[in-house]
């Protein structure tokens, strides 16, 4: 089996912004957000690094030309977390060994809570194990839906909730680590049916279950990690653990 890859979703705009510059090339303590979470998957091992990009591409080419074990996949048309992966099979149709889903706009990732999904992934010998976080501040992020004996059953998205799922504290940190052979055969069979019209990253987990695949979910990372950068606000606030973390390194 060969060492883990990473994948990292960076093709989106970032409106919230107030920028023309892509949200992943913003700067968290003096280097492009993208940078921490390329550092965090080095951390465990990850020797390629595959950076799905999309708004001003060649921006962020740009911007990580400098990084030997970064390639790019383009997605030219935003369609989806899951469109976005699927632009990256031809790439790694030969890689037989774990996958690493991350954001590319959550600079606060460690290294640690990597480790521990692929430890766990390898334990259970599992298709994919879902990275999650308990916060009650749980609005605009999808729920973990599990059955009464406490297994995962699904990922719901925000807008798709029905009021139980709505007031579900386990939430999807965006983290993932995947079978690579199993993500890629999956993705082909996800479907735009959903209240955004877009292929969801989040019904791969589902499908992977429903063929029998072994599928888990678990708390390994902190909500404090699995903060995305959407506004400058957002941004500010992220810089100020960054720097929390250096003083005290």
């Amino acid at each position: 089996m060969s060492d883990p890859v990473a994948i990292i979703l960076a093709a989106g705009k970032g409106t919230r912004m107030k920028s023309e510059l892509p949200k992943v090339m913003h700067s968290a303590c003096g280097r492009p957000m993208v940078e921490h979470v390329l550092d965090a998957a080095r951390s465990v091992g990850v020797k390629r690094l595959v950076v799905v990009v999309g708004y001003q591409a060649e921006l962020v080419r740009a911007g990580l030309s400098c990084h030997r074990d970064v390639e790019f996949a383009l997605q030219a048309e935003q369609q989806g977390t899951g469109h976005a992966v699927q632009m990256c099979a031809e790439q790694l149709a030969n890689h037989d060994g774990p996958v690493l889903i991350l954001a590319g706009d959550t600079p606060l990732l460690r290294g640690e809570s990597l480790s521990a999904l692929l430890a766990e992934l390898q334990e259970q010998q599992a298709a994919c194990l879902i990275g999650t976080a308990i916060t009650e501040n749980n609005f605009g992020l999808g729920r973990i839906v599990r059955s009464s004996a406490g297994d995962f059953l699904r990922i719901v998205e925000q807008k798709d909730t029905t009021p139980e799922e709505a007031a579900i504290c386990e939430i999807n940190t965006g983290c993932y680590a995947f079978d690579s052979h199993l993500l890629f055969r999956a993705l082909t069979q996800i479907r735009p049916n959903n209240s955004q019209g877009e292929y969801y990253l989040t019904d791969v987990p589902a499908i992977l279950k429903s063929e029998g695949h072994r599928v888990s979910a678990a708390p390994k990372l902190t909500i404090e990690e699995a903060m995305g950068v959407n506004t400058p606000e957002q941004l500010t606030d992220v810089e100020v653990i960054l720097r929390r973390r250096a003083s005290s390194n």
